[in-house]
């Protein structure tokens, strides 16, 4: 079903109407073309049934639809949360991990939990740091590890002290780092999926 505006006999209430219709499409523009028609039609059914509930009201047509306007609120307000869901549910089906940030960033303010999600979320961009730091300084950038003295998976630099013979991936370590980011990556998106889910 395509969007069709409202027809409406005086000028004023074409356009206080046309106003908030562009503020919705405002507020829904981050979303993908049918979730955003999906939003428009609803509310703009919303209000075709509330102007057709009671046309006999002896209210001018501006004051109704002004009534309804401020019974429905503020779009920029009113929509956040929508919005922030649908945006997440949209990042957590397609893997997007630009999409998924900003889904997390609409999100931030609804729980502890999507705080938690950011964060994990961030600490990959970690494993993609050290791929990076292990091209530019090799002999400080790896898994070092001796029993009971060395374990660090990452930079390190003592000075004076080299730690270059403990170190257990050699080559290995930036193939390993590229698969860990891919694969937590996925795993955490589909426990954000899942969370989706049960929530739902």
């Amino acid at each position: 079903m395509k969007f069709k505006e409202i027809a409406f006999r005086e000028p004023n209430s074409k356009r206080i109407y046309r106003d908030y219709i562009m503020r919705i499409q405002q507020a829904i523009k981050t979303l993908n073309a049918a979730n955003q028609q999906e939003i428009l039609l609803e509310i703009n059914s919303h209000i075709y049934e509330s102007l057709m509930s009671n046309p006999d009201s002896g209210k001018e047509e501006v004051a109704h639809l002004l009534d309804i306007l401020e019974k429905l609120g503020q779009p920029e307000v009113f929509l956040k949360p929508l919005v922030a869901e649908k945006k997440l549910d949209e990042a957590t089906r397609t893997f997007n991990p630009i999409q998924v940030i900003k889904a997390l960033v609409l999100n931030i303010g609804n729980g502890i939990s999507y705080i938690i999600f950011t964060v994990l979320y961030l600490l990959l961009f970690g494993f993609l740091f050290l791929i990076g730091a292990k091209l530019f300084d090799p002999e400080n950038v790896g898994f070092f590890y001796r029993a009971n003295d060395i374990c660090i998976l990452g930079y390190y630099r003592s000075y004076g002290v080299t730690h270059l013979e403990y170190e257990k991936l050699g080559n290995w370590f930036i193939p390993l780092m590229l698969v860990l980011t891919v694969l937590f990556y996925f795993m955490i998106t589909l426990l954000l999926r899942l969370k989706r889910t049960l929530k739902s």
